[in-house]
């Protein structure tokens, strides 16, 4: 093509070494594996739902009619972390409920995600340097998705969701996934809801 800005034609679209009876040609979808699971695992995020203090009412008006999160498959809220998919963590984390948050986290099965909502979650927030406050949930848990504000709302935090399904779609399942732990070794850098990489932290 001399223009790579155009959509390619079917006509300039690689062509399948498979044959395809007649008959089939218009019910089989021929794809990479890869894009196959990462676009089922993307549209189909089950969040946990518990939350740690007040941004937690702005996570139950993502799921109310208003604004509607069934429209991006996320509106199955699992009161178990065995049948989560993503942990929204919600709210100021105090250094008491830290080692529950972390037993909560690797109770959900691989592929496991985390989206931090709010400015205490975050960075702890107008709470920064409390001493019963822990400044960032980075400190203890490899976060995906970063949604600053205070508090966030309820259709930033399903902006969220779709930074994570676009970061689900450039994913390698079967070659394996790497994840970011937190003492910071990661390949590849959490998303901000805002658009841009890195942890919205100073």
């Amino acid at each position: 093509m001399s223009d790579t800005s155009t959509v390619p034609t079917a006509a300039e679209l690689p062509r399948s070494t498979i044959e395809i009876p007649e008959e089939l040609s218009r019910n089989v979808l021929i794809a990479p594996l890869e894009k196959l699971a990462n676009w089922a695992r993307a549209n189909s995020l089950w969040p946990f739902g518990f939350g740690l203090s007040c941004c937690f009412i702005e996570f139950i008006s993502m799921a109310a009619g208003r604004f509607d999160v069934a429209r991006f498959g996320s509106e199955v809220i699992r009161p178990s972390p065995r049948q989560a998919d993503v942990m929204i963590v919600a709210g100021t984390l105090t250094k008491k409920m830290a080692p529950a948050v972390v037993r909560l986290y690797h109770q959900m099965a691989e592929p496991r995600y985390v989206i931090a909502q709010g400015n205490c979650t975050v960075s702890g927030g107008i709470f920064t340097g409390a001493y019963s406050v822990v400044e960032g949930i980075d400190a203890i848990l490899p976060v995906d998705v970063y949604v600053p504000g205070c508090p966030p709302r309820p259709d930033a935090l399903i902006y969220s969701i779709m930074q994570l399904q676009r970061k689900i779609a450039r994913e390698r399942p079967i070659a394996g996934r790497h994840r970011r732990s937190p003492a910071g070794l990661s390949p590849e850098a959490p998303v901000s809801a805002s658009g841009s990489s890195g942890s919205p932290r100073r």
